[in-house]
């Protein structure tokens, strides 16, 4: 099968280095995330253990669509039986760019057209809409009149693990957070801080990656289970792979600490870390006075930029000064605003470009000597 992991704008070598590392198949890098091949074990392999991807698509054909009759004709000459039957429900989403057809809407109710058209040929009768939780979720992307169609394997977007109950005014989608911590460098043994952790969300996402526990475990089940083809078989590979996954857990991991100097952020992370299971030093201290991590380690931060959140004047320059300090560290800070790398004095050793939402981001990465 042709799968593609969706990654959010400025993750997608993040990604491909997690989905390499999952030893799957053919993994390539592309525009919004990163292809991949293999089997359903491996696709639900994926959506298991992917701590960055947003969702796992399955291929399901693509074709030349250059006007909505081309559209309505290769989606209904697919035989969607395989996954859906007449009590199924069905979503559908479309994108597109650089098409003759330039209305997404009018994209989704076209293709969601073909779809129950050739289920009630063939059975009889035709599935039902449902947006807010559909049994299969149908993704069809248009780009240069070339459509390509997917089923979401994952149902729900795989940034949902389940503890975030609590955030706070600007929170850190998990997804994002872990692709900052990956792209940081932290080799999940030195010691991590995040002195300005809000709720909690980038000290999690660390802490959960060392000690091994796979995201997608806490997920009732996957969109895939919902399939009209998930038979026996498929429930024992599945099955399968979530007890290797509860095996593969760690007792222990390097120390993760969060500091904050607002109490809610701090309870609110100390609730977070409990629900998801990790162990982290949760305590009240200014970030324009941080103690160095012994042995040195890692410091990564999302500081606040302004858009969302109400900066102090003298914040970036305390919190600058206060990181320089930290000699033997490296020190990675998602800025959203260019006053945190002016504030630093100095060039990153390394940066991406990210996307926190419609927040256009650069990570800056620094070795400190």
């Amino acid at each position: 099968m042709r799968l593609f992991a969706t990654a959010a704008k400025g993750t997608e070598p993040a990604l491909r280095d997690e989905l390499r590392e999952l030893r799957l198949r053919g993994v390539r890098a592309d525009r919004g995330g990163v292809h991949f091949e293999g089997d359903r074990a491996d696709a639900a392999r994926a959506c298991l253990w992917s701590r960055v991807a947003g969702r796992i698509l399955l291929e399901v054909t693509r074709f030349e669509a250059r006007g909505a009759e081309a559209l309505y004709d290769g989606v209904r000459a697919v035989d969607w039986r395989e996954w859906m039957s007449a009590r199924t429900t069905l979503a559908v989403r479309a994108t597109c760019r650089s098409s003759q057809l330039t209305h997404s809407q009018f994209i989704a109710q076209k293709t969601k057209d073909a779809v129950v058209d050739g289920l009630r040929e063939h059975l009889g009768a035709r599935p039902s809409v449902d947006r807010d939780d559909p049994d299969v979720g149908v993704a069809v992307h248009l780009a240069r009149d070339v459509a390509t169609v997917y089923l979401d394997v994952g149902g729900a977007s795989l940034h949902e693990r389940g503890w975030r109950a609590r955030t706070g005014t600007a929170p850190l989608r998990e997804n994002l957070a872990a692709a900052v911590v990956r792209l940081s460098g932290w080799d999940r043994e030195r010691p991590l801080l995040d002195p300005m952790c809000g709720a909690g969300t980038l000290a999690i996402e660390a802490a959960a990656w060392a000690l091994r526990i796979a995201p997608g475990l806490g997920r009732e089940r996957f969109g895939f289970e919902r399939w009209a083809s998930h038979d026996d078989d498929a429930r024992t590979m599945l099955r399968q792979l979530r007890e290797e996954a509860r095996d593969a857990r760690l007792r222990d991991g390097p120390t993760v600490r969060a500091t904050d100097v607002d109490e809610q952020a701090l309870a609110r992370t100390r609730e977070n870390a409990r629900d998801a299971g990790v162990d982290l030093v949760v305590e009240r201290a200014d970030a324009r006075s941080i103690e160095p991590l012994v042995p040195a380690g890692t410091i990564v931060t999302n500081p606040p930029y302004g858009e969302r959140l109400e900066a102090d004047r003298d914040l970036y320059a305390g919190v600058a000064r206060s990181l320089r300090g930290l000699r033997g560290h490296t020190v990675a800070l998602l800025a959203g605003t260019p006053a945190i790398e002016r504030a630093m004095g100095c060039p990153s050793d390394r940066w991406w470009s990210l996307f926190n939402g419609a927040i256009e981001c650069r990570l800056l990465v620094y070795a400190l000597t």
